[in-house]
């Protein structure tokens, strides 16, 4: 298999840390919430493969009705998006999770390039945003023990799903959203942010979820306690 191309990501003018904190100072209304998803019911939205062209609408839809979702995000497709949607992704108190650097089948790859794939995207979302990613998926959910160790190497828990919607195969916001809100209490649902038909079906996937009581949390809340590395995780 032929390696990453090189791509020269920029050194950081300020130390992530801060940068982290500053994001966080310009959005003095960023939620908090503290929510037992033993005692209430929760569903985690997941949406992969972007930030793409309809992301940034999708995060309107979330913002006004204070939904917080998880976005594995490919690293080629940070690296190309000139308006860093990935910093307003964290601005908005959204889940920021690692979906690899060119979304390869992880298990089909040589040492080298798996190491790459991850770190790659570590860095760059980091650089952009402050964030260490504490979560992964791997692509295609396709994972053993050698992507299970380097996750683990790299403090990264990976996180599949529970309920898949099929959106990339099904282009069609009823269908979409049918499939989404067959989800149970701890359920993770995937979709993905790349495609429009997607995006269209969230309002939705969100009214049916609210009229069952249910409460929107990232993939990180709805364990409510810290992940483990390396570990697999695909509901509560």
């Amino acid at each position: 298999m032929a390696p990453l191309p090189v791509v020269a990501i920029p050194p950081a003018r300020i130390d992530p840390g801060v940068l982290a904190r500053r994001l966080v100072a310009i959005q003095p209304s960023w939620p908090s919430q503290h929510v037992n998803c033993r005692r209430v019911k929760c569903v985690a939205l997941t949406f992969d493969d972007g930030p793409g062209d309809y992301t940034d609408h999708l995060l309107d839809l979330l913002k006004a009705r204070h939904v917080r979702a998880t976005f594995f995000v490919v690293g080629q497709m940070v690296a190309a998006d000139k308006k860093h949607l990935v910093r307003r992704i964290f601005r908005d108190g959204h889940e920021l999770g690692n979906h690899s650097w060119s979304h390869p089948q992880l298990t089909a790859v040589p040492d080298g390039v798996l190491r790459r794939q991850l770190r790659f995207t570590q860095r760059l979302v980091r650089q952009l945003t402050g964030v260490r990613m504490q979560i992964m998926r791997p692509p295609y959910g396709s994972t053993d023990s050698r992507v299970a160790d380097e996750a683990r190497r790299d403090g990264l828990a990976q996180i599949l799903w529970s309920v898949d919607t099929l959106d990339w195969q099904d282009h069609v916001p009823a269908i979409v959203a049918r499939r989404a809100t067959t989800a149970r209490s701890g359920a993770i649902v995937l979709m993905h942010d790349i495609h429009r038909t997607t995006v269209e079906a969230v309002p939705k996937i969100l009214d049916t979820f609210t009229k069952k009581g249910f409460t929107f949390v990232t993939v990180s809340e709805l364990f409510n306690h810290p992940l483990v590395p390396g570990r697999r995780y695909s509901g509560r």
